[in-house]
């Protein structure tokens, strides 16, 4: 078991000023208040907060964080209180505490909410003290670490959940050996029988492996020590998941997986990182496409190697890792190698780059309620593989794969993206669905009259501009659904004979939405713009508000004459197995009972019917797009347009209106003009009952002498 001595000493060696007495208070309080209580190993459970501030002496952290350590158990497990903690420890290590107990307290109803919960609030604790997430990954370590002692299907559902959550957050936060050991005791319980199969082949090919890493150190160092180049040289094989991720990828067995083995040059300078990497592939055949520089373009967390894979000694692939000590330090201890000791560091310009990704993902989730949609943001942002672009002035911005320029306009700022037309990449036009590439410099072209559509979420690839799309999606939706719903309230107030001067501030028509469980009127208008309230339930309901009473039959024969009287309301439309849908006629074609038509299904405003050869519907998507057929009907009338091109005369217009009236059709608006050809145009929009009638109004005008074209329009 871990002593305090251990604790101590360690934290020591990487900061002799720091104060241990604080340190020796929390570890014989934390023995005190956990006396008496074993782990399900048998163990003393003090050995676990122990184990716990030990992984955090290896991250390198202040005293305050060991002290959070050593304590971080106690407001669940015993009868601590936080006020006690926060008076014997001090406040810092109190919150530290307190972040940790709330993480793990979360329980919710499905693994999906319990994970999108826990990272919400990881992220809120992280957001405010980075060294919450510190204590709570050392813990799960240790966790992991002792996992053999819990039930079986308790084993795999904390491996997925380390797999999906811990392990990639250490990776993001750059300590990257603690990255590892969480992934290769995941793998442990989540795959055995892989895990025994890499462990057994590599146990069968040691004594090669070792040989073979003396004679490629060998060779290196003979290389160097000529180019005067002073480094250190390590070899190991790669770590048990990173070989399984490959054979996964690359659909391998473990025999077929031949880069195991990975080097690592460690050099005093940065231009020796360069010549390092010159010698290395004079002296071995580099593999195309596995050249990475993290020098020049670090990774989000300050990481930064330069990373190449060569073919070696014996045709065996290897992988060169090269870096200064600076670097290699970073690597090793990834966030903590930043992390100031409170002795009065003021933040630099590289501690605000390092927490940008931490802000950045604390903005986006307080938009997002559904937790399916803010494990989506969560997933992008912790498992990104990265393009770098550049803005026109000049500055670096990164992007996941497959990222286009509506992401990058979005990321500039939300109205960019939302008057996002097109972009210039490297100085030509490309598409909005172009995948940005390495290197690309991106100009955006904006519109005043350019809106988002839901077909760029499709394509885009930042939680940032899917998040911005669909609200402002949502919000225009609900403004139509709202208009429309003010309209057809309205509407059916006039057939009732009512009038109110305005709807939305009706103190009635507030209090009818109310009782309809509405918060307010403009949600109510909304659902009735979406076909979810009908227009007479409201009315029925705001009628005695307005001190009318309903008309009721009085007698069961009153009753049944007044349902056999009253004709069945109808569009003239019907729909292919849908009942009671909103219907509303194109403005585009206005469409007429007779020819050939079909809907299409608008969120907020029902089913509207066009032509078949619209315009408007001929790239819609197919989704959207339903059957529908007329329906004969003698109430309904509809609206067209006709354009009558003549020459001018006197009794032309006279003889075209008295064909209308004859074919009973009603004029509703006419307008005539004279060319400077001395040609007469007249457009009228009339009512008809069908296609038919029309047809044989447009066959009568065509006869009229003098008449040249007759247009339907």
């Amino acid at each position: 078991m871990i002593r305090l001595n251990d604790i101590t000493s360690r934290l020591l060696s990487y900061h002799p000023k720091a104060d241990t007495t604080l340190v020796e208070k929390a570890y014989v309080y934390s023995a005190k208040v956990h006396q008496g209580q074993v782990r399900l190993s048998g163990e003393a459970y003090l050995s676990h907060p122990l184990e716990v501030a030990h992984i955090l002496t290896r991250m390198k952290l202040d005293v305050v964080s060991i002290v959070a350590g050593l304590l971080h158990d106690t407001l669940e497990d015993t009868d601590t209180e936080l006020s006690e903690i926060e008076r014997l420890f001090g406040k810092e290590t109190a919150n530290i505490v307190d972040g940790v107990t709330k993480i793990s307290k979360m329980q919710f109803a499905s693994r999906e909410e319990r994970q999108a919960e826990n990272m919400r609030k990881m992220i809120l604790a992280m957001a405010t003290d980075i060294r919450v997430i510190m204590v709570k990954l050392a813990d799960r370590l240790h966790n992991m670490e002792t996992l053999g002692f819990q039930p079986s299907e308790k084993q795999r559902m904390i491996a997925r959940e380390t797999l999906d959550i811990y392990a990639p957050l250490a990776g993001r936060l750059g300590i990257y050996w603690l990255k590892s050991n969480l992934e290769d005791l995941c793998l442990y319980y989540l795959e055995p029988e892989i895990y025994e199969k890499i462990k057994t082949e590599i146990a069968e090919r040691r004594g090669f492996r070792e040989k073979f890493i003396r004679e490629v150190s060998q060779i290196l160092s003979q290389e160097l020590g000529e180019a005067k180049i002073k480094a250190t040289i390590k070899g190991r094989h790669k770590h048990f998941y990173s070989i399984y991720s490959k054979m996964r990828e690359q659909n391998l067995s473990v025999n077929q997986v031949y880069d195991l083995l990975a080097f690592r040059v460690i050099v005093n300078s940065l231009r020796e990182c360069y010549e390092v990497l010159g010698l290395v592939h004079t002296l071995w055949k580099p593999v195309p496409g596995r050249f990475k520089d993290y020098i020049s373009l670090p990774k989000a967390n300050m990481y930064q190697s330069l990373h190449t894979t060569v073919i070696g000694p014996m045709g065996q692939r290897m992988e060169i890792q090269i870096r200064t000590w600076e670097m290699d330090r970073i690597a090793e201890e990834g966030i903590a190698s930043h992390w100031k000791y409170k002795e009065g560091v003021d933040g630099s310009d590289r501690d605000e780059r390092q927490f940008a990704w931490l802000r950045r993902l604390l903005e986006w989730q307080k938009d997002l309620k559904d937790p399916k949609e803010f494990m989506e943001t969560v997933r992008m942002d912790l498992f990104p593989n990265d393009v770098y672009v550049f803005t026109p002035k000049g500055e670096v911005k990164r992007f996941p794969k497959g990222a286009t320029p509506v992401d990058f306009a979005y990321s500039i700022h939300s109205e960019v993206g939302e008057k996002c037309v097109g972009a210039r990449v490297n100085g030509k036009m490309v598409p909005l669905r172009y995948q940005l590439k390495n290197g690309d410099a991106v100009e955006i072209i904006t519109s005043t009259k350019q809106q988002p559509s839901k077909d760029w979420l499709e394509f885009v690839k930042t939680s940032r501009a899917k998040t911005k799309i669909r609200h402002w999606i949502m919000r225009q939706e609900k403004d139509q659904s709202i208009a429309l719903g003010r309209e057809l309230l309205e509407k059916g107030l006039d057939q009732v004979h009512l009038s109110l001067r305005n709807v939305i501030k009706n103190e009635q028509v507030a209090a009818v939405a109310k009782e309809l469980s509405f918060n307010t009127t403009e949600d109510m208008l909304a659902n009735i713009g979406y076909g979810k309230v009908s227009v007479n339930q409201v009315i029925g309901r705001l009628k005695p508000k307005l001190g009318i009473e309903e008309e009721k039959p009085s007698g069961l024969v009153e009753k049944v004459v007044s349902r056999i009287k009253r004709k069945r309301p109808t569009h003239g439309i019907k729909i292919k197995g849908v009942e009671d849908m909103l219907v509303r006629f194109a403005n585009c074609c206005h469409p007429l009972p007779g020819e050939h038509v079909i809907g299409f299904i608008t969120r907020g405003r029902g089913v509207t019917i066009h032509k078949h050869n619209c315009r408007h519907v001929k790239d819609a998507d197919p989704d959207r797009i339903v059957e529908v057929s007329w329906e004969p009907s003698e109430r309904d009338i509809y609206v067209a347009g006709l354009k009558i091109t003549s020459v001018d005369k006197k009794g032309i217009l006279a003889d075209v209106t008295a064909i209308m009236a004859q074919k009973d059709a009603n004029i509703i608006h006419a307008e005539v003009k004279t060319t400077v050809d001395h040609k007469g145009v007249s457009h009228f929009t009339i009512e008809v009952e069908n296609y038919r009638q029309l047809q044989e109004i447009m066959s009568a005008i065509k006869k009229v002498k003098n008449v040249l074209l007759v247009e339907r329009i």
